[in-house]
């Protein structure tokens, strides 16, 4: 089997969770950035106002 490959710059979606609203979440994400950069992996964080979400999405570049 051959092994797909990716377009230099391009990000694909690894993972992706939601959590109960939380501001704290993005000071984590901020430190994974930072931490794991070399790694080649990025999180995301987005949040829904109206349902009181909050999604992390795990990126790799």
């Amino acid at each position: 089997m051959e092994e797909e490959q990716k377009s230099p710059g391009k990000l694909e979606l690894i993972a992706l969770k939601n959590f109960t609203a939380n501001d704290e979440l993005v000071y984590v994400i901020d430190f994974l950035n930072k931490s794991l950069k070399n790694k080649k992996i990025m999180f995301g964080l987005s949040k829904d106002k109206e349902a009181e979400q909050m999604t992390i999405k795990i990126y790799e570049f």
